[in-house]
């Protein structure tokens, strides 16, 4: 059975991490995908509790096959792979976070514990990513696929839930209306929810 992991703050999740986990079920064939919803991401301040964007992640995830969104407890991916325990599993991420791998803790140890998805999309620079390949113990452990570009992050979203802005573009419709009816990203003063401070790639 071919086992894939995507992790992440997902604070929101967002139409671009759909399309990254389902492209990679696609290519890799995946018959499991393993979401992981960091709970205190070591790189990133995050604006909602973990069990508040384990909500919105299986709302955003829900449709995809093979696809189980849990709570990871560890803020770095190394520790997070060493517990799973897994067979070769393929870990996705995007290429700009493949940019940061020399970053994280331990990427050989990595690499030893699951292959690399690494997404790619017009206009990402390839030089970086050479440059990332060169440093590794085993540059054959990392595959690229292509996603279409959705140029959209987690915290412009953010910021146009926060001005009142429409978000339904970006956002699968059920986390929009989630992130409507609980009130979040909105400015503390008008009864949004509150801050928490937060892994690497």
């Amino acid at each position: 059975m071919s086992v894939g992991i995507f992790g992440g703050a997902f604070d929101p999740p967002h139409a671009g991490h759909v399309e990254l986990a389902r492209r990679g079920i696609e290519h890799f064939a995946l018959d499991r995908l393993l979401v992981r919803v960091v709970e205190h991401p070591g790189h990133k301040p995050v604006a909602t509790a973990p069990e508040t964007r384990l909500r919105l992640a299986r709302l955003a995830f829900a449709s995809l096959p093979g696809a189980e969104i849990e709570l990871d407890p560890f803020a770095r991916t190394v520790d997070s792979l060493e517990a799973l325990a897994l067979i070769d599993p393929v870990f996705l991420v995007g290429a700009d976070e493949f940019a940061a791998l020399p970053t994280w803790k331990e990427p050989d140890r990595v690499l030893d514990l699951a292959r690399l998805g690494v997404a790619t999309r017009p206009g990402i620079d390839d030089r970086r990513v050479e440059a990332v390949l060169t440093t590794l113990a085993r540059p054959e452990r990392v595959s690229f696929f292509p996603i279409e570009p959705l140029p959209v992050s987690s915290s412009e979203i953010r910021a146009r839930a926060a001005a009142g802005e429409p978000i339904d573009a970006f956002v699968p419709p059920e986390v929009a209306r989630e992130i409507s009816r609980l009130g979040l990203y909105r400015p503390v003063e008008t009864g949004g929810a509150g801050g928490m401070l937060g892994r690497d790639g």
